[in-house]
């Protein structure tokens, strides 16, 4: 059987909409099939010039990469959250990992995959996970340049009514702390773009013989006596910072030795 040929212009099988005449019913009180189809005719014409990314009521024309690359570049390190906001839902995170697109440095944690390294780099990967802590002892130490030991675990004080934080890596040693053992001596440091939050040299002296006892007294005496090398003049600030810590009895012996 042959097949029935298409419908000749203006034959059956067209609406007056296809055939390019007048859309009628939009203001007589039809029934709006008419409107319907003009708004979608619109709306079709408006998706094909333009491509858009629509996810959770963000739209935006630039691709998930351009929108990853100019987030990652502003803050070093993103949360699955902060990629999330700006438009790029989790399977797009996931594609763009398997491409090498963005790297996964954490769980959770992205960074560009051509992004400079450095030994504190877990710092920052810390900090985005536990903004409320505080990098103390021998992870500060080393950021102050103050020992050349390395440590593998991030020393992190937390608040002594937080929740443990769940973070597998990097390893984290807790040092739980309150009042103004917490709060004195907070400085805040910018690493890969990211607000790290770090005890003052001074006070991570005087951390440090507060807890000599999990570190050791001979290298909270080095710590000291590296501090005095490189800030001979301001062995004052370690002395405050030993009476926020209570710590004067302590670290007296030392001081005197020092002067």
């Amino acid at each position: 059987m042959r097949p029935s040929p298409p419908p000749e212009p203006g034959g059956e099988g067209q609406s007056g909409e296809d055939r390019g005449e007048p859309v009628t019913g939009l203001l007589d009180g039809g029934d709006g099939v008419a409107a319907l189809h003009l708004g979608r005719r619109i709306s079709s014409w408006y998706d094909s010039s333009v491509i858009t990314y629509n996810y959770r009521g963000i739209v935006t024309n630039s691709p998930p990469i351009d929108r990853a690359t100019k987030l990652l570049d502003r803050m070093g390190l993103a949360r699955s959250r902060d990629l999330e906001q700006a438009g790029i839902s989790r399977s797009q995170i996931g594609r763009l990992v398997q491409q090498g697109q963005i790297e996964r440095v954490g769980r959770g944690l992205y960074k560009r995959p051509d992004a400079p390294l450095s030994e504190h780099e877990n710092l920052a990967e810390i900090a985005r996970r536990v903004p409320g802590g505080v990098i103390c002892l021998l992870s500060a130490l080393r950021f102050h340049g103050l020992t050349t030991q390395n440590p593998f675990e991030v020393w992190l004080s937390i608040d002594r009514k937080a929740w443990r934080p769940r973070v597998k890596h990097p390893p984290l040693r807790l040092i739980y702390l309150s009042g103004p053992a917490l709060t004195e001596g907070v400085e805040e440091h910018d690493v890969h773009g990211t607000p790290v939050r770090v005890f003052s040299a001074a006070k991570t002296v005087a951390d440090c013989f507060k807890f000599r006892n999990k570190i050791g007294t001979d290298l909270a005496v080095e710590a000291l006596r590296e501090y005095r090398r490189v800030h001979p003049k301001e062995l004052d600030a370690v002395w405050r910072a030993a009476e926020v810590d209570r710590v004067t009895q302590v670290i007296r012996p030392y001081l005197e030795a020092l002067q």
